[in-house]
């Protein structure tokens, strides 16, 4: 009999092949909510997931016959991973599998900010010419503070470095940086006083929870942009739409929410989304940052290659 493997979001076939060459059969269910999976949980060997599901302990104890988890993409926090092993089960991502991804559409956002380009497209679309009102301005060297300096924000921080700007970078832990005008800051004050644009690159989890909050806009020394790629609750929406109508931000960009998609938000979370989607200075994506075609086969290509060194030892 085959042994079952789960897949909740799209993968490669460079994975999906050497799967099956292993015995397994994959069970493709994008759509599965918690309660299928409970109910289904039992006959899985593994499973192949992105943000969708929490695997905490009600999961994992449903998951019986469970021995291996992979993750598409970064961020382990939707894993218990100290339960996980305990239960023997072996969990793995692929985090720079879709860096390069996260960081072409955060500089794609920031640029389109700077220069107005979907503003004026959106304006031109209604029929309105405006030149003067949409001139825009240049990043060449201006200053960047990334918040979080693993993959995705040492991607992005090296692509805002070729292109001319000074990068401030913090993170918890101390970072080799190998690129020019990347400068690691102990402590995020230096950010506050000189950051023309605030990117936060930062996994989830109840220290980072709001980290961008009224408190934080209030540090905030000159006029900014900010970009959030990361985890959506890692900025809290009521601050940033505070920001921009007092004009302490000059523009956000924002591929992920605090509830996604946004059905799945409070009345008043929809509320104040919705008053983000409408502000001329604000632009906003479903969640696909690190979701291009070129990522899916890397991320799937390196769960291949750690998922292919425990299979051979079981």
């Amino acid at each position: 009999m085959l042994k079952q493997v789960l897949t909740v979001t799209r993968i490669d076939p460079v994975l999906g092949d050497f799967l099956e060459q292993r015995g397994y059969s994959i069970n493709y269910q994008p759509n599965l909510s918690r309660q299928a999976l409970l109910a289904e949980a039992a006959g899985f060997e593994g499973i192949i997931t992105s943000t969708k599901i929490t695997f905490d302990r009600e999961m994992l104890d449903a998951c019986t016959h469970l021995k291996w988890i992979g993750r598409m993409g970064s961020g382990m926090e939707l894993i218990d991973l100290v339960y996980a092993r305990e239960k023997d089960i072996f969990c793995c991502s692929s985090p720079d599998g879709n860096a390069n991804a996260v960081a072409e559409q955060a500089l794609g956002m920031y640029l389109s900010l700077q220069h107005n380009i979907f503003k004026s497209n959106t304006e031109l679309k209604e029929g309105t010419w405006l030149r003067d009102e949409n001139r825009g301005t240049e990043i060449e060297g201006k200053t960047a503070g990334i918040i979080g300096l693993g993959h995705n924000g040492y991607k992005f921080a090296e692509k805002l470095s070729f292109l001319g700007m000074k990068v401030l970078a913090y993170d918890i832990e101390q970072k080799e940086i190998k690129a020019e005008n990347i400068i690691q800051v102990n402590q995020l004050e230096a950010i506050h006083s000189a950051a023309d644009v605030i990117s936060f690159h930062v996994p989830y989890n109840p220290i980072t929870h709001h980290y961008f909050d009224h408190d934080f806009l209030e540090r905030m020394q000159q006029p900014f942009v900010l970009l959030n790629l990361s985890r959506g609750k890692v900025v809290d929406q009521a601050a940033l739409l505070e920001g921009l109508k007092n004009g302490k931000i000059k523009g956000a960009a924002l591929d992920v929410w605090e509830k996604e998609p946004l059905h799945k938000m409070t009345q008043e979370m929809q509320a104040e989304a919705q008053e983000l989607l409408a502000h001329p200075h604000f632009i906003g994506t479903t969640h696909i940052g690190g979701y291009s075609h070129e990522a899916t086969y890397k991320m799937s290509l390196i769960l291949k290659q750690k998922l292919e060194k425990y299979i051979l030892n079981l």
